[in-house]
């Protein structure tokens, strides 16, 4: 830092007494000066510096000049400039905590030199240093503003990492919150504390670890949350705000190649059922590649109770018990085909890939075999649903 290695460098040089003094009785105009210049001429600075403020800023100012002019003309009692350091390290903090960039904050410090050299090479020429001791006294100058400014850097970087993490803490905990179905009342208070304006509505996504996130995070809503679940390993959960309607598509798109699986859109109170969704229709098709799970809704109806499913198989293909497993399979596949396709043998047969004439022969078998069941409409639906798994087994 500046104290340690700047101060060696000073070594070689001193102020002149006069000139100090000189230096000293302007410090007061000129931090005002270099405070209205960062006003007029940094627009995110415009009217934040006026009153109080300013007259703080403007204190600062002539502290951390006082300081180096101080040490510079070896004045007994001379504040180290670590000092001043620190001052400026809490300036960036400070300014970061404002709102400011960091753009903004170097803008400043910019045009706070040139005011300020201006000025004081003034007072050091009319006090009558010769030009070579001026233009040391400019390099020692700039080079402890630069220091300064290099301190305000990092406090404003250091800020922006704290209050950063902070803010990924609370939007985690608002995350886990949603997807524990905590009361209402309690997100709510999640989301203010995250500083997180509730949606609408709210889409989980699953993400296997190799998706990349953080690169999805870029093209999502910035209100995106990600967490991860204790019992989905090497997964990351995105909830997706206000993804409902057209801006589903546009989603889906977004997803696509990322085998990413994509729950329904719900109100941000029911953001569990749409994780609870995506993770059932994962499960049905691990390594499937990206899914929207309502495109698998008749597949999540019937499969959600298995041991139910399993004894209305077995009550709807109960009539194929009888037949060769090698004939089974083609009848169950041709039984499909024929339910959806509404009877439509030339559709059938294209489904299938096989002569319409086998498929006459395979319908003309199940109609010898489930008789007028094939015409009862309850048993129709119980057909459907117990062949919409695709399961061929008997």
């Amino acid at each position: 830092m500046f104290a340690e290695d700047k101060t060696s460098a000073l070594g070689a040089f001193r102020l002149p007494p006069g000139a100090a003094e000189s230096l000293r009785h302007a410090l007061p105009e000129v931090a005002g000066h270099a405070v209205a210049a960062i006003v007029a001429e940094v627009p995110a600075y415009a009217g934040a510096l006026t009153g109080e403020m300013g007259a703080k800023i403007a204190l600062a100012v002539r502290a951390a000049l006082g300081g180096f002019l101080n040490l510079a003309s070896r004045q007994a009692g001379s504040a180290p400039l670590a000092a001043s350091m620190e001052g400026a390290y809490a300036l960036g903090r400070g300014e970061a905590r404002s709102g400011r960039s960091l753009d903004a904050l170097l803008a400043a410090y910019r045009v706070g030199a040139r005011v300020a050299w201006r000025e004081l090479a003034a007072v050091t020429v009319a006090a009558g240093m010769p030009a070579p001791a001026v233009a040391r006294f400019a390099e020692l100058t700039f080079a402890y503003i630069d220091e300064l400014s290099a301190a305000s850097v990092t406090g404003h970087s250091d800020e922006l990492a704290t209050s950063g993490r902070a803010r990924r803490r609370a939007l985690d905990r608002l995350a886990q919150a949603l997807l524990t179905g905590e009361p209402a009342p309690a997100v709510a208070a999640a989301a203010e504390a995250a500083e997180w304006a509730l949606p609408q509505t709210l889409t989980a996504v699953l993400l296997p670890d190799g998706a990349r996130p953080a690169d999805l995070l870029d093209l999502l809503d910035r209100r995106t949350l990600q967490t991860t679940v204790e019992h989905l390993r090497d997964t990351s959960v995105l909830l997706v705000p206000d993804a409902h309607g057209p801006a589903r598509g546009h989603l889906l798109r977004l997803l696509a190649g990322h085998d990413a699986v994509t729950g329904p859109a719900v109100p941000w109170s029911l953001a569990r059922h749409s994780l609870d969704r995506a993770v059932r229709v994962a499960r049905l098709h691990p390594a499937a590649g990206s899914l929207d799970t309502e495109d698998h809704l008749v597949e999540l109806v019937v499969s959600a109770d298995p041991r139910a499913l399993a004894d209305l198989r077995a009550l709807a293909l109960a009539p194929l018990a009888a037949e060769r497993a090698s004939t089974v399979g083609k009848l169950v596949e041709t039984l499909r085909s024929w339910l959806l396709h509404q009877g439509r043998r030339d559709e059938v047969a294209a489904e299938l890939f096989v002569h319409p004439q086998t498929v006459r022969y395979r319908v003309a078998r199940l109609r010898e075999l489930y008789g007028d069941r094939l015409r009862d409409p309850n048993w129709l639906l119980l057909l459907t649903v117990a062949l919409a798994t695709g399961d061929d087994t008997v």
